[in-house]
């Protein structure tokens, strides 16, 4: 049994997505500014493949995941069905329960047309809430779920677009709390959000291949979790990403990717002692304007707009179709959310069945995300899909 206030799930969610949370302090003493976004659990990485490739999925090749990492892959699936599921302890070393699970299938129609459904659940563990005189206010069990589906068309030979359509619900309070001089009714909020995405590969020379990828995920409704109080941005975000696949011979093959990610949130203004703002922009937006003012609202100009990028270089190496083994890096500024870590993996074929493991090892001393593991086990069934183009 835990016992932590409502304000710790807050805390727990900068861990889970790029710049979720203002005003915090980095692991080398700086303050950074980071956008004030919701349910962050969108953006953590569900799979092993990719967690062991420094969370580089937009462009490599296409599996059962694409749902998450870029729907339109789905549409160059081999097989008619695959299925697979993940799951990841997620901060262990401060609280032993929580965990993400990830369920993802996909269905080819026919050669140019995927469906894709997938289920994420992210379980914060029972915990045991206190006021801030530490009274005892009762046990609760937070969580939050999406529920998404997909649908990936072919265009040509190696040209695809995807849509996804999802569903958001998160229960992280039901207790009530005082804001702004009133006593606020927590509850469960609920949203809705779309994707779009495309890939794009081509091969040259001696069958080597060049793969391209976007996904713009996670625009939707705001969300609220009191009755009358504030609505906060969804975590939408824009992923690009290039991977260059070599087949070495019949048994080697070797991957090198690498991937972009920035939020398409409003990053917060500079205020006076006032409020009045005094750099940057109103954060205070609809959706679609916070989106587009995402690219040019910091306060620090365009210098500080490139710090709100995280790089993803990763690399993947199969022996015989049989056995992968998968490194990478995720880098993020020290002045935004600050996560800086090697990620190591492997992944074995036999049959059917694809078993994938990975593993974090955070460059951050201390950090909560150390050691970090993740497992997926695949499946690709219903043979391979001989409709004529």
């Amino acid at each position: 049994m835990k016992f932590f206030t409502f304000r710790n799930i807050t805390f727990l969610s900068l861990y889970l997505t790029p710049f979720a949370v203002m005003a915090q302090t980095s692991t080398d003493g700086s303050t950074y500014r980071g956008s004030r976004v919701e349910v962050p659990f969108l953006n953590i990485t569900p799979d092993s493949r990719s967690g062991a490739m420094g969370e580089a999925g937009v462009a490599i090749s296409p599996d059962v995941n694409a749902n998450f990492w870029n729907p339109s892959k789905l549409a160059f699936l081999e097989s008619n069905d695959e299925l697979s599921l993940s799951y990841s302890p997620w901060l262990r070393h401060l609280v032993p329960d929580i965990s993400l699970s990830y369920l993802s299938y996909a269905h080819k129609i026919d050669d140019r047309n995927t469906l894709g459904a997938s289920l994420r659940y992210f379980n914060y563990g029972s915990l045991q809430l206190n006021d801030d005189q530490s009274n005892n206010q009762g046990t609760y069990t937070p969580n939050e779920f999406s529920l998404d589906v997909s649908y990936a068309r072919k265009f040509g030979e190696g040209f695809s677009l995807g849509l996804t359509g999802r569903f958001i619900h998160s229960s992280i309070s039901s207790v009530s709390f005082a804001t702004a001089g009133s006593t606020q009714t927590g509850r469960a909020g609920n949203a809705f959000a779309a994707d779009v995405s495309m890939f794009y590969k081509t091969t040259y020379g001696d069958d080597n291949l060049f793969a391209f990828g976007a996904n713009i995920s996670n625009i939707g409704t705001k969300i609220s979790y009191t009755t009358n109080g504030p609505k906060y941005f969804l975590p939408a975000n824009l992923k690009l990403g290039a991977a260059n696949t070599w087949n070495l011979d019949e048994n080697n093959q070797i991957t090198v990717a690498f991937d972009v990610n920035k939020l398409l949130t409003p990053t917060p203004p500079i205020k006076d002692a006032n409020g009045n703002i005094i750099s940057g922009k109103n954060d205070d937006v609809s959706v679609p304007s916070g989106i587009f003012q995402s690219f040019g609202d910091a306060p620090g100009g365009f210098s500080e707009e490139l710090k709100e990028i995280s790089l993803s270089p990763g690399a993947e190496y199969w022996y015989n179709n049989q056995f992968a083994i998968r490194a990478g890096y995720l880098y993020e500024n020290p002045s935004k959310s600050d996560r800086r870590y090697i990620t190591l993996g492997f992944g074995l074929k036999y049959d059917i069945f694809k078993f994938d493991f990975s593993y974090l090892a955070a460059s951050q001393q201390n950090s909560p995300l150390a050691n970090t593991l993740r497992f997926s086990l695949s499946a690709s069934f219903g043979g391979t899909s001989n409709v004529s183009k």
